[in-house]
């Protein structure tokens, strides 16, 4: 465990801020002070931690009074030295003997050194601050930076602000972050240069500094109590329903759902390279299909699940023209996304008024590389799923061989299946949907939830002889079993459950016909 000796000459919030986070199981094992009246010592005594004060005389060199505080630390271990708010600049005679010596400035060095950096922000017009962690060596804020933490400055802000958004949303942050990489070890000081293992591998990186500008605000969020906006990214090259332009005028602005739910079919029609369509409901695709055309497209999207469909969000990965405009308006529809619309297409969506209707141009690659979601108190990042199966990745695990038919549609229904929440069930004919299970807390639910929609929901089509999807592996033959009744012929599932052969011996017992895919597509958020 790394132990922390703390030099400070006020109220020593980053050494408490530290001493609470305990960053790498770090622990502050002793408090200094050059004032007697500092209110850091009363936070000690408080807290139990051991405190120290050495006031400097009125005469007394700085090396002198640095010798003393070296013989107060002397019954003291500690591994590092944290200087918050220390109004002294050190010489050799500490530095040398003590540990590796930490400070954070509130700037970006080399920017703004000295007493008056917030001042110094100001007066320069600069749109962007922050803190610099940093070795200490005898020049003034000069020694090698460990890390940096950036925050904005607003037009409004004076000296206070952001002196208050400088320690609660950079120093809060990097302060303790060096002090991690020093307890895990992977911080090495030589000379004027710190290296940190690890923070240049390959893959998600060590850290993640994003900036993103207010694009609107929305009337509220997803709920009328809650304030919400939205941010766009400037540098996203991909299509997007962030800055796409809405051109039916006078329609009301996208909420917080719409713009969840029209990302969220974006992100289906993405997957198919055919003339594809996709209607969304609360994230979840209500109905989605590829055809010749998109109208035909669309009408078997639709036709999926239509009373679901009311009120949701349409995608298609075509220009939009006149005869899918029609079917669109047939019923309540929120939000149309597309790449284009022809001139009689626009004539027709706008005939709805509040038909929010939105251009995201040329679809072309799919070029942002992570998801995320927010957390309280941080954020989930992984790698987006972009993998498909190919007929090659299937292995069939039946007596029974799917056919040629069966194999189209398994890959057609794994695409949509990846933007269906887990657990996710998807039964599918040709390149069309015909009932989606999705959001359920056991497998067998998805699976009749799909059934009971093919069965009471979907018009003009149905269960018999459809194909299965699954996300994840079946852990019981049940969920194959109530497949069947329902009228299910083949399945695609990941497969690498241990009663897989279990589950296998129900297919074939009803002749049905099965493959892995070897990889899970799991959706919770």
């Amino acid at each position: 465990m790394v132990t922390i000796a703390g030099l400070a000459s006020n109220r020593g919030r980053n050494l408490r801020n530290i001493a609470d986070r305990a960053p790498g199981g770090a622990a502050l094992g002793v408090v200094v002070s050059n004032r007697a009246d500092a209110p850091v010592l009363d936070w000690a005594d408080e807290h139990g931690i051991p405190s120290e004060v050495v006031e400097r005389g009125d005469d007394e060199s700085r090396e002198s009074h640095e010798e003393r505080i070296l013989d107060a630390l002397a019954d003291y271990d500690f591994d590092i030295v944290c200087l918050d708010g220390y109004m002294r600049v050190l010489t050799s005679t500490f530095l040398d003997a003590a540990p590796t010596t930490l400070n954070v400035h509130p700037s970006l060095l080399p920017a703004f050194p000295g007493m008056d950096a917030h001042e110094q922000v100001l007066d320069a017009g600069v749109k962007t601050t922050g803190c610099t962690v940093h070795v200490v060596n005898e020049e003034v804020d000069a020694g090698p930076i460990v890390t940096q933490e950036a925050v904005p400055v607003y037009t409004d802000d004076d000296a206070d602000d952001l002196k208050s958004r400088v320690l609660y949303d950079a120093e809060f942050k990097a302060y303790p972050r060096a002090v991690r990489w020093f307890a895990e070890g992977r911080v090495t000081v030589e000379d004027d240069t710190v290296t940190v293992e690890g923070d240049v591998d390959a893959g998600l990186p060590e850290r993640r500094v994003t900036s993103e500008d207010r694009y609107d605000e929305l009337r509220y969020g997803e709920n009328p109590h809650q304030d919400a906006a939205v941010y766009v990214d400037e540098t996203c090259d991909e299509a997007s329903v962030v800055g796409a332009p809405q051109l039916n005028e006078g329609a009301k602005g996208l909420s917080y759902n719409n713009y969840n739910d029209a990302d969220g079919a974006l992100n289906i029609i993405k997957e198919f390279d055919e003339p594809a369509a996709a209607v969304i409901k609360h994230t979840n695709p209500a109905g989605c299909a590829t055809a010749d055309t998109l109208a035909e497209a669309y009408a078997d999207a639709l036709a999926t699940d239509p009373m679901s469909a009311f009120g949701g969000i349409v995608a298609l990965n075509r220009e939009c023209d006149a005869e899918t405009a029609e079917l669109i308006i047939d019923s309540f529809k929120e939000v149309v996304v597309a790449p284009g619309y022809t001139d009689d297409a626009l004539d027709v969506l706008t005939e709805k008024k509040n038909l929010r209707v939105l251009d995201v141009g040329e679809l072309g690659e799919r070029t942002e590389t992570y998801t995320e979601k927010a957390l309280v108190g941080g954020r989930l990042v992984q790698e987006r799923d972009l993998w498909t199966p190919t007929l090659d990745d299937l292995e069939v695990v039946t007596e029974t061989e799917p056919t040629d038919e069966q194999l189209e549609t398994m890959l057609f229904a794994w695409k949509v299946l990846k933007h269906v929440k887990s657990n996710g069930i998807l039964f599918a004919k040709g390149t069309e949907t015909v009932g989606v299970g999705m959001g359920q807390v056991s497998r067998v639910d998805a699976v009749e939830l799909a059934a009971m929609k093919a069965e009471e929901h979907a018009e003009g089509k149905d269960a018999q002889g459809a194909v299965m999807a699954s996300d994840a592996f079946f852990p019981f033959p049940d969920g194959v079993e109530k497949a069947a009744d329902a009228g299910i012929e083949a399945v695609i599932q990941p497969g690498g459950s241990v009663n897989d052969e279990e589950v296998i011996e129900a297919c074939d017992e009803r002749g049905i016909a099965m493959v892995f895919t070897g990889q899970r597509c799991f959706r919770h958020d």
